[in-house]
């Protein structure tokens, strides 16, 4: 029997249909709505559908939307500028610079002159740190999406054995904090890791966000478990895949996420939650 189907797609579009609702319910009563500004630099193509896609989820919502795009040759303290004037703007909520940036801006620096209280992508240190303590202000986004496409089909966490394959600071390494805080055991792999299928095999939970086409294979994945595929990759012949070998590993799986349709829209509809949340703490 086939794996569940994990349909990000769809939960996606009722978590944005709650967020338009609450959105709706308290915005005229502040006199205005969560305020999203995203920050592109440059004109890379993927960047720009990424950017495009939120911008339309946030007007969809209800959200104002502001989104600035910068040169290729804007410099780095020019965008630390523009960053420092939307932390002071009272109708912006939240503030997302789309990565990566360009090779002359230092990521690191401009991820910290994030205001934490705007931080809505979760990658700010204060943020990150708050995360670790459990205590977290804003979860990083695309983890976020994880965790609550298990809580769709009622994965057991608690006492779990999860494998996280992938060590980032925007995905691995907050979604492995997640999972423990809620009662998992946690394997977090990486690149260089020996004998991956051994560690994969064990996994009640298994996530992929790697970045290499197909890498977990049917033979790799514990009969039964709960396969989330992070991971999208443009193919030679134009077409996206996922880290996992979908049509293989669904016969073996309890349940599985496609790509598409699967993580990508969770992380846009937890970004509206994220910048929601953040408006509430605003207007409180």
């Amino acid at each position: 029997m086939p794996a569940r189907l994990i349909d990000g797609l769809a939960l996606a579009q009722s978590i944005r249909a709650e967020v338009k609702n609450e959105v709706a319910q308290k915005a005229p009563a502040v006199g205005r709505a969560p305020g999203l500004a995203v920050i592109l630099v440059g004109e890379n193509p993927a960047s720009q559908v990424y950017v495009r896609n939120k911008v339309k989820a946030c007007q969809e919502a209800g959200l104002h939307s502001q989104l600035i795009e910068l040169p290729l040759t804007t410099s780095q303290s020019a965008l630390v500028a523009e960053i420092d004037r939307l932390n002071h703007d009272r109708t912006i909520d939240g503030i997302l610079v789309q990565l990566p940036l360009p090779d002359h801006i230092d990521d690191h620096v401009i991820i910290h002159a994030i205001s934490p209280e705007k931080d809505v992508d979760g990658f700010h240190p204060a943020n990150a740190g708050a995360l670790l303590i459990g205590r977290p202000r804003f979860r990083p986004c695309t983890p976020y999406a994880v965790m609550r496409m298990l809580a769709s089909v009622q994965a057991p966490l608690r006492g779990a054995e999860a494998v996280v394959v992938g060590a980032s600071n925007i995905v691995g390494k907050p979604l492995a904090l997640m999972l423990l805080q809620a009662g998992s055991t946690i394997t977090l792999c990486n690149s260089k890791t020996q004998n991956l299928a051994e560690k994969t095999r064990r996994a009640d939970i298994l996530v992929s966000a790697v970045g290499r086409p197909k890498l977990i294979t049917a033979d790799m994945v514990k009969p039964g478990a709960v396969v989330i595929d992070v991971g999208i990759n443009r193919l030679a012949n134009g077409a996206l895949a996922g880290d996992v070998d979908f049509d293989a590993v669904r016969p073996v799986a309890g349940a599985i996420s496609p790509v598409p349709g699967g993580v990508g829209p969770m992380t846009i509809a937890m970004l509206l939650v994220n910048t929601l949340e953040s408006f509430h703490e605003h207007t409180r």
